[in-house]
């Protein structure tokens, strides 16, 4: 019957033979094709700096930063030289340098205002900053005014997304601030600050698409080029132009703006280097792990105004009235029947200025 094995069965050849070996080709051609897929599908691409080869021109001033970075900026109001009151406006989400409070030439030349707008970093002819932060923001505030030698001290103005530059200044500078309006700021939902119960409630009532933004400009800002990218899940209604606004003057210069072109020419204008480094790590700055809450910040010694409409639908109004009451020393503006866009509300620019500058 064969040779002997000492009773005990001979070892049976299996189909499973070999499949070790299949097991370890297989590994390297996953991580081959894990690779392409980050690179390709999940890392965003390299931003094309204005200037460069083969990149948009340089149209605007600039100035060089310490860190060797390129911020470009827009001068209005009256001459520098002649000003008695000098403002750093920082833009909002999707906006430029160009952007201003549009209050009246009259009532400018009256004050004696200059004032700066800038391209946050990334926006249209800054360069990118990928170490970007809330402080990084307000630093580049300060030193575009140190090299326009704007003075020791002077006024700090944000609106919307770009008020995190006027937090972060109140914060790390207040030393440089004369004093600050923030119109219509954004906040971060995660703010510590804020009771859990209501900052769920006025989360949840965004569209989805949005909650799922915010989420991952929080949970995996990594990731946020390729979410915002893909077409199959919802994601921001702001950057698709499809946000639901109730007030009335809103709809109407969004409409018009989405008829006209002007809703593209601004997107294009203020992502010409890349949307990565623009809207989504804006979007990765504000809705994400900030290094402290502007809730526990303490009374900084000089005025801060905070204009917030009521029918604003992109900034929630409750969220706006519970910072306000926390924080005491903010003077509090809200506008009845009035939406996100300030700046084109008649009058608003002069009554900024008359407050925050005759008040």
């Amino acid at each position: 019957m064969g040779a002997s094995n000492g009773g005990k069965p001979l070892p049976r050849k299996t189909r499973c033979d070999g499949g070790g070996k299949r097991a370890w080709i297989l590994i390297p051609i996953a991580i081959l094709l894990g690779g392409w897929w980050v690179r390709v599908v999940i890392e965003p691409p390299e931003p094309v700096l204005c200037g460069s080869e083969g990149g948009p021109p340089v149209t605007a001033p600039r100035i060089r930063l310490r860190d060797g970075r390129y911020l470009a900026y827009a001068e209005s109001g009256v001459p520098k030289e002649k000003a008695r009151v000098k403002i750093v406006f920082s833009h909002g989400f999707s906006a430029s340098r160009l952007s201003n409070l549009g209050a009246s030439r009259e009532l400018i030349e009256e004050l004696g205002v200059y004032m700066v707008g800038f391209d946050r970093a990334g926006y249209g002819e800054s360069d990118p900053n990928p170490n970007r932060s809330v402080k990084s923001a307000a630093l580049d505030m300060e030193e575009l005014a140190d090299s326009l030698q704007l003075g020791p001290t002077f006024y700090f103005v944000g609106f919307s997304l770009g008020c995190h530059a006027v937090w972060g200044a109140i914060k790390y500078i207040p030393h440089r601030i004369e004093g600050a309006a923030l119109l219509a700021p954004v906040v971060n939902h995660r703010w510590p600050g804020f009771p859990r119960q209501l900052a769920s409630r006025v989360y949840n009532e965004q569209q989805y698409g949005d909650q799922w933004a915010l989420r991952m400009s929080y949970y995996a800002p990594w990731l946020l080029h390729w979410w915002m990218r893909q077409t199959w899940l919802p994601t921001s209604t702001v950057i698709s132009g499809k946000t639901h606004l109730p007030n009335e003057l809103d709809r109407e210069i969004h409409e018009r703006n989405m008829a006209n072109g002007m809703f593209q020419k601004r997107q294009e204008a203020a992502t010409k280097q890349g949307i990565q480094e623009s809207y989504f790590r804006d979007m990765a700055v504000m809705f994400g792990k900030w290094d402290f809450d502007p809730m526990d910040l303490q009374n900084p010694g000089f005025q801060v105004h905070l204009w917030q409409g009521d029918e604003d639908g992109l900034v929630p109004v409750r969220l706006q009235r519970y910072i306000c009451e926390k924080l005491g020393w903010i003077k509090y503006h809200e506008l009845e029947r009035t939406g996100h866009f300030l700046s084109l509300v008649p009058g608003f620019g002069d009554e900024v200025l008359k407050t925050l500058l005759v008040s």
